[in-house]
């Protein structure tokens, strides 16, 4: 199959799916959305592929979903022009496929190493924690800065690590590194930026090594049995207050799409992020380097 926003390789029995916006930082469009789960099914029926490896390109593992405008215009999400009803529906939509993205992964025989090369965030964090296995570098960066602008967390990060870590990184939206990632249980291993591909490939070969009806089954005990136990249930609860989180509105988040209809993203995500810089473990404003320097004289 051919594709436009990512790139598939296959050798050595693995899979790469190399998401390839790199000038949007990986943003998720509408088209690499389905290009990558067209890639994921491609990899599943190939008999010569045992193990997938889903990576970035350039700086980036992904910064979210694509939230790319100009001034003059508008985001699906903007409230203007729909009706209270319209608006709630769009949201339901979206909500209450994503379920169905993460359980699509997990149905794969084919188990799934997230390599996080750089900035995951939005979508592209919830990407990572929906892998199988993931493998960090050093430089990665993880965030939700959505819910700053009344937006939903994933269940997902509960799941795995915790309520109290878990609302300690949601409720703020706050960046957090990878050493952190790996204390709350979020990711598997942190490993020098220059070496991450070079480790990840090196598990996914052993992974490989292992005969194709064992990975493929006790991958599936371990994601049909953790749905069993909760997590489905749990995943249906999200795309319902999901819906509600992004369906509701008021004078900041109009501010915000008048900000950014106005003036673009750029200026709507310095409206949104500018009070919480500098991050406690991401990138620092130059207002926030200043504040540092000053207390540092």
């Amino acid at each position: 199959m051919s594709y436009q926003d990512l790139i598939y390789d296959v050798r050595d029995k693995i899979a790469t799916i190399t998401l390839n916006r790199p000038e949007r930082m990986n943003a998720i469009s509408a088209n690499l959305e389905v290009e990558l789960h067209r890639a994921f099914d491609e990899a599943d029926a190939d008999p010569g592929a045992k193990v997938i490896v889903l990576t970035g390109a350039g700086a980036a593992f992904c910064a979210g979903f694509d939230q790319t405008s100009t001034p003059g215009s508008k985001r699906g999400g903007d409230p203007s022009g729909k009706s209270i009803a319209e608006f709630i529906a769009y949201w339901q939509r979206k909500d209450g496929a994503r379920v169905g993205q993460w359980q699509h992964m997990w149905r794969l025989g084919t188990p799934i190493i997230a390599a996080v090369n750089g900035w995951a965030m939005g979508g592209g964090f919830w990407y990572q924690l929906a892998a199988d296995i993931t493998i960090a570098s050093d430089k990665a960066v993880f965030a939700q800065p959505e819910v700053r602008h009344i937006s939903n967390t994933s269940f997902l990060l509960t799941a795995l690590c915790g309520w109290k870590a878990a609302n300690r990184w949601a409720l703020t939206g706050d960046h957090f590194d990878a050493q952190e990632a790996l204390r709350i249980g979020m990711i598997n291993e942190v490993v020098p930026h220059d070496q991450l591909m070079e480790h990840t490939y090196a598990l996914a070969r052993r992974l490989a090594l292992v005969p194709e009806p064992s990975l493929r089954l006790n991958k599936a005990i371990a994601m049909l049995g953790m749905q069993a136990a909760g997590l489905h249930a749990g995943l249906l609860m999200e795309g319902t207050i999901g819906t509600l989180a992004h369906a509701s509105h008021n004078e900041f988040r109009e501010e915000l799409y008048e900000i950014q209809r106005t003036k673009g993203t750029k200026a709507y995500l310095e409206r949104r992020d500018g009070p919480f810089q500098p991050e406690p473990m991401g990138p620092r404003s130059a207002k926030g380097r200043a504040e540092r320097a000053r207390r540092d004289k």
